[in-house]
């Protein structure tokens, strides 16, 4: 049998081609049972990577990460549980960056009870934490990319030389084979490396598959090699593993 990420990759590229594919195909297509690749269907809509529809599932026409206001409206429950294992490192009286990712505004919901400070330059960060007494919120300004929900300034670029964070939550578009961790957003990708450079630890929130897409994601905030710990929804294959410095620390759901 093919393994599950061959088939996702293989369904992603046939999905640019015809938009919308039945699980009894994909069954038939990889010589799988039905419960097999409705698993597939599952996984592949609740990471975000296509729509789930009566019979199968739809292309979500933005390739394989769709833009930020699709995404958001996709309740994960494998964000869901990377946001919990991220809550983990948020304590009382520290200083955090949080960045623009639907899977960090779902760690913003579970941070309701710490009396922490969090800076961020994500709108919707900023409106799901106020919605608890906790924790303090640093929203930062700029000019609003309404697209994907951040602010961005040469301001902020020079503000940020005034904080040093404690931990830094940073998602990813994509990671590349120069072991670089990309954004899709120049703007984004300016305030994002400002921050890495200005925090003790850096904690990436990512899901496997943003190891192998080739969507085009060209801003670079980072190389693996800064990143203290890395959040995702299945163990790392050992060749990514080593993008990595020996002493990260790799977090991912268990079964």
């Amino acid at each position: 049998m093919i393994p599950r990420e061959q088939r996702e990759l293989q369904i992603l590229a046939k999905l640019k081609t015809v938009n919308w594919i039945s699980t009894k195909q994909i069954a038939d297509h990889f010589n799988i049972s039905f419960d097999t690749a409705r698993r597939d269907v599952l996984h592949l809509t609740s990471t975000g990577q296509a729509i789930r529809v009566h019979g199968g599932i739809i292309s979500t026409k933005y390739n394989e990460v769709p833009e930020y206001l699709n995404r958001r409206h996709i309740l994960s429950p494998v964000k869901i549980e990377m946001a919990k294992i991220a809550s983990s490192y948020v304590l009382p009286g520290r200083l955090y960056f949080i960045g623009a990712s639907t899977t960090l505004l779902q760690l913003c919901d579970l941070l309701g009870e710490v009396d922490t400070t969090v800076v961020t330059n994500a709108i919707d960060n900023a409106e799901h934490l106020m919605n608890n007494k906790f924790p303090k919120i640093e929203l930062l300004g700029g000019i609003v990319d309404r697209t994907n929900r951040y602010t961005s300034s040469l301001d902020t670029l020079v503000r940020l030389n005034d904080y040093i964070f404690d931990i830094s939550f940073i998602g990813a578009s994509r990671i590349t084979d120069d072991e670089d961790i990309t954004v899709m957003g120049k703007a984004d990708a300016a305030i994002l490396k400002k921050v890495v450079q200005r925090s003790k630890k850096i904690v990436l929130v990512t899901q496997n598959y943003k190891f192998t897409t080739r969507k085009t994601s060209p801003y670079v905030v980072a190389n693996c090699q800064d990143i203290d710990v890395l959040i995702t929804d299945k163990e790392l294959d050992d060749q990514y593993k080593k993008y990595f410095r020996k002493s990260n620390i790799f977090r991912f759901i268990k079964s």
